[in-house]
């Protein structure tokens, strides 16, 4: 028979799971025109990186603590959704055990700690953001335009080839030639601007392309970080005897080389 707290974990672990591989998924996928997948990849990815560190914590107390579980008040209020917060706990658990992670053995490049900060900004408040404008509250943060301009914008000038550039660009001006004086085009742009033309809608278009895959590939990278250190928890808490799933068996297609993850598109299914 599974216990109560088995069956806790295992439930937590594949819930999370699934809000993350459907995350990411969406992640894939936006761009202006398709704003909502911005909300609900942003939701998904936010909330399913909270509950994993948060299973981080919970299992590292019981470690420490011959098997006992911290309180609700440290979870709830102490870390809240601050995915920062989150991450410095990671650090310091790595630190305690002397943990070496695959892959990465921290989130201090520049490209992880702005996509953490828009999540973490998200997921406590940023999510309501047009909705504080129209009440008058005056947000402090635009989520989508935010990710456009310090996590896309950088990929795409740093992982995108020029040849891939110069296509874009190309295509692009070929269209607003030959489609210009046929269509109309009324859009915002992930920062606000009119695209009212053709070839400035396609440039944009081409630009979300380029970069989908690496958008998911570095927010990979931050959901690999924890599946790593849960995976050394694990092993710590089977030394302890403690009933837990194998967590490293629900979270394996995150935990695979860059070389994999650049082929998929999708993560809901195996």
């Amino acid at each position: 028979m599974f216990s109560k707290n088995f069956i806790s974990f295992l439930k937590e672990a594949q819930f999370t799971f699934e809000i993350l591989a459907s995350g990411i998924t969406q992640l894939g996928k936006v761009n202006y025109a398709k704003k909502g997948l911005y909300f609900t990849s942003f939701t998904s990815i936010s909330t399913g990186l909270e509950r994993i560190g948060k299973i981080c914590l919970i299992l590292d107390y019981c470690i420490r603590n011959n098997g006992d579980y911290p309180s609700a008040k440290t979870l709830k209020n102490d870390i809240g959704h601050d995915l920062e917060e989150l991450y410095k706990k990671s650090k310091e658990i790595i630190s305690h055990f002397d943990f070496k992670l695959n892959y990465l053995q921290d989130l201090e490049d520049p490209i992880y700690i702005e996509i953490l900060s828009i999540l973490s900004n998200f997921a406590k408040g940023d999510r309501y953001s047009n909705i504080d404008f129209l009440v008058n509250k005056n947000p402090k943060n635009d989520p989508i335009k935010d990710w456009h301009l310090k996590v896309d914008q950088v990929l795409f000038e740093e992982r995108v080839s020029q040849a891939k550039k110069a296509k874009i660009k190309f295509n692009s001006e070929m269209a607003g030639r030959i489609l210009g004086g046929l269509s109309i085009v009324q859009h915002l742009s992930e920062t606000g601007l009119e695209l009212n033309d053709i070839e400035t809608s396609s440039y944009q278009t081409g630009v979300a392309s380029a970069v989908s895959k690496y958008r998911q590939l570095y927010t990979l990278h931050i959901i690999r970080y924890w599946v790593c250190l849960l995976r050394k928890l694990q092993d710590e808490a089977y030394k302890k005897k403690l009933d837990i799933p194998h967590f490293s068996e629900i979270f394996a297609i995150f935990n695979n080389e860059d070389s994999y993850l650049l082929t998929r598109k999708t993560f809901e299914r195996l």
